[in-house]
């Protein structure tokens, strides 16, 4: 499925920084996973660190799927409202799952320490703001929420908004829990640093099919090769759903836009990731060169070229969208595309194991929290194999 239009920023930016050959021969290990992107690579930097001899498999080029297209807000806050995730799952795990996404921010800063990543990592805080006034409500019931579970939160009003940001607003939850980054960089710096440690990775591997035994999977290629392992982590995004016998997300175009360099981008908004209460809800941030990152106009997903033809008129609404919140900026347009995410009802991934095939894991980190919750991943999987699951595994779990 193509799940990207268009050449997204980040692609363009980075051009081929690393390669990797197909696979043309049988091969054994104790873990293989399966897709290149950021989650991939997180769960393979897991899995050489735990010692399992590990190959990594994408039927693309690495990265080349949905991390290339992403526009990486780190924030800790779900798709779904803290005080309503606490009525559609009870407190423990609502907060659990918030303060997941809040630490994964501080782990995947050191992360990037630790492999001397070039991905532009930047801490920064998180503005979530009301643009109509009949949000303000529940928005305030929304601060209190987080206030409550010992979050770092403050509430702004109209006019300090205003003066802070030149950003026009009811009013806001400001976040000091908050980052950006490069996610195709990371990914590929990520996968560059791990197989220099043994980590086997083969692009342009599509999987045909896998047969699954008692102590091990094996793996058939489309090339007619087989790998034979004894777990294997699927790190495939939505693309998932199709080898699901149920239901589990919702399929969502969006779309997102990059500007030019501008110079005159206020140290406030350089600092700050921003979202809204809108549905959908508009989000922006800058690039570590200076650029102003903006996104939003989702709509549920048909097919590709139906997504693709509407890139002109969702490019025009997100710029008027701007210029409504944000009336002083000069946004000129310099790369423009859309992608294709998936959605679901509590705004929680999958994670963990599946009755239906095993031998297996899945680490599937949906909406706008993709990659922290892949952060999670990196403890949970590691810990099912051992034998010693923990909190979150549950409230993570499918057939929830």
């Amino acid at each position: 499925m193509n799940i990207r239009s268009n050449e997204p920023f980040w692609l363009v930016k980075n051009g081929l920084l690393h390669t990797y050959p197909s696979l043309r021969e049988n091969i054994i290990c104790e873990v293989l996973i399966v897709g290149s992107g950021i989650t991939g690579a997180l769960m393979a930097h897991s899995m050489i660190k735990q010692g399992y001899d590990t190959v990594l498999i994408d039927k693309r080029e690495v990265v080349h799927g949905s991390s290339s297209a992403t526009t990486s807000m780190l924030q800790y806050e779900i798709d779904v409202p803290l005080y309503r995730l606490i009525d559609m799952v009870g407190a423990q795990g609502a907060i659990a799952s918030y303060k997941a996404c809040r630490d994964a921010i501080y782990t995947l800063r050191d992360l990037v320490a630790e492999i001397d990543s070039a991905c532009g990592f930047e801490q920064k805080d998180s503005l979530y703001f009301a643009g109509r006034s009949k949000d303000v409500s529940w928005l305030k019931r929304e601060f209190e929420a987080r206030k409550t579970a010992g979050f770092a939160v403050s509430w702004l009003e109209k006019k300090e908004i205003k003066s802070r940001y030149g950003l026009i607003a009811e009013a806001g939850i400001l976040s000091e829990d908050g980052g950006s980054v490069d996610a195709f960089r990371l990914a590929h710096d990520l996968l560059h640093y791990n197989a220099k440690k043994g980590l086997r990775v083969y692009d342009k591997t599509a999987l045909k099919k896998v047969k699954y035994e008692k102590d091990h999977v094996l793996a058939e290629m489309e090339t007619g090769v087989q790998i034979k392992a004894g777990k294997v982590i699927y790190c495939t995004g939505y693309e998932t759903q199709a080898m699901l016998p149920e239901k589990i997300v919702a399929l969502k175009s969006t779309y997102a836009m990059v500007g030019e360099k501008d110079h005159n981008l206020s140290p406030a908004l350089k600092s700050t990731l921003f979202w809204n209460t809108d549905t959908p809800y508009l989000y922006m941030r800058s690039t570590a060169d200076g650029r102003l990152l903006l996104g939003g106009e989702d709509e549920p997903f048909k097919n590709p070229v139906l997504r693709d033809a509407l890139l002109g008129k969702k490019r025009d609404r997100l710029c008027k969208t701007l210029k409504v919140y944000l009336p002083d900026c000069q946004f000129i347009e310099d790369f423009c595309w859309s992608g294709t995410f998936g959605e679901t009802k509590d705004g929680l991934p999958y994670i963990g194991t599946h009755p239906k095939f095993p031998n297996s894991y899945f680490v599937l980190g949906f909406g706008g929290n993709g990659i922290t919750f892949s952060i999670t991943g990196m403890d949970i999987i590691p810990e099912m194999m051992k034998g010693t699951p923990g909190l979150l595994s549950h409230y993570f779990r499918f057939g929830r």
